[in-house]
């Protein structure tokens, strides 16, 4: 990724008010673009939206993407280079209540999207965010590949399969790469998964639930604790996000395909030694205890083959899975502190950017 590619482009970001989006948008303002950011409120409260003052540093509407009409509006006026989509109804469990929410949201919602960039010019590189969860899950031992097929358990997870599907059709029908002399459009969709950071308060995601019960004096109730997940910290995604942007924008139709950004084997763990190496390096007052309730259902193995990122993107993840935990721990100990949340926030993006690539 090349920071300075992305002083002064105009950059649209849906869902900037979320937490992937948070994180996303100071990093896009300490590179200098000019960033207007489109997005619901702030999805909880405390969010890192508010706490580090994101808005500061760039043009923030509050919108709905199921509002067609305020959303291409919104994106006309920004006259965006770079259009990176990433709002969405993000919670499997809020997803098994919510369910017309989800669609309409992560489904409709992206077809508005499109619908914008085609009726705004000049754009030239846009990037569909999904999930890992695209992928039908066969809960087997290899990572799946960019080329399986999309499925979905859950209404949230179908959702995901289903906004690649809308951006594949969108691709052939109105972005086609043979045809990119004509419409100069480059898209792209980045899968990732089980992102971890700093300042994330959303209900029912395993390191915001442990937050909250040490805030609380108690311990975190564990739901899976052998489910195995691709963890890994929220800037390494955002990473890869970007560095393929970048190739958009550059070089065009050659990356206007579908890219997974996912840790290491080894940072492949089961939930419970998450939680315990967490307690370890938060000290005392972290305990976990088994939630014995009923659960609705979620896949218990999932990982991704990132081999074509590395190859055509070059792009490796920095961090493994302790350094992650331990700057998660150093953020929200420093929230509880008192301490510049702005400014801290930014410290760890250019201490990751400063970061060689992890070997592992």
């Amino acid at each position: 990724m090349n920071a300075a590619f992305w002083q002064g482009k105009r950059v649209f970001l849906s869902g900037h008010t979320g937490f992937k989006g948070s994180w996303l948008s100071l990093w896009l303002q300490q590179m200098g673009a000019e960033l207007t950011g489109y997005a619901l409120q702030a999805p909880s409260d405390p969010s890192l939206f508010e706490v580090a003052g994101v808005a500061a540093g760039m043009r923030s509407i509050v919108g709905d993407i199921r509002d067609a009409a305020a959303l291409t509006r919104a994106m006309q006026e920004a006259r965006p280079q770079i259009v990176i989509h990433m709002a969405a109804q993000a919670l499997v469990r809020h997803s098994y209540t919510h369910p017309v929410e989800t669609y309409s949201t992560n489904v409709m919602g992206l077809v508005n999207l499109f619908e914008a960039v085609r009726a705004t010019p000049g754009v030239k590189a846009v990037l569909n965010v999904t999930s890992d969860k695209c992928y039908e899950n066969k809960e087997w031992a290899w990572g799946y590949r960019e080329n399986e097929p999309f499925g979905g358990y859950d209404p949230y997870s179908n959702s995901k399969a289903c906004a690649e599907l809308v951006t594949a059709g969108y691709r052939s029908s109105f972005f086609n790469p043979e045809k990119y002399a004509e419409h100069g459009v480059a898209l792209a969709s980045g899968r990732a998964g089980n992102v971890i950071g700093g300042g994330d308060w959303a209900e029912d995601r395993l390191i915001p639930d442990m937050v909250r019960a040490i805030g609380a004096g108690r311990p975190v109730q564990i739901r899976s604790p052998h489910a195995i997940r691709p963890w890994q910290h929220v800037l390494e995604p955002l990473s890869g996000y970007l560095t393929l942007a970048e190739h958009l924008y550059s070089e065009g139709a050659a990356y206007a395909e579908g890219f997974n950004f996912g840790p290491h084997d080894s940072d492949a763990r089961p939930v419970e030694w998450i939680i315990e190496r967490l307690c370890q390096s938060w000290g005392e007052g972290a305990a976990w205890q088994l939630d014995a309730a009923p659960q609705p259902h979620e896949a218990h193995y999932l990982k991704l083959d990132c081999s074509k990122a590395h190859a055509r993107l070059r792009w490796q993840p920095r961090w493994n899975l302790g350094q992650t935990i331990d700057q998660i721990v150093a953020w929200h100990q420093a929230h509880g502190a008192g301490a510049d949340m702005r400014a801290l926030t930014l410290a760890q993006i250019q201490q990751y950017q400063n970061t060689a690539h992890s070997t592992n």
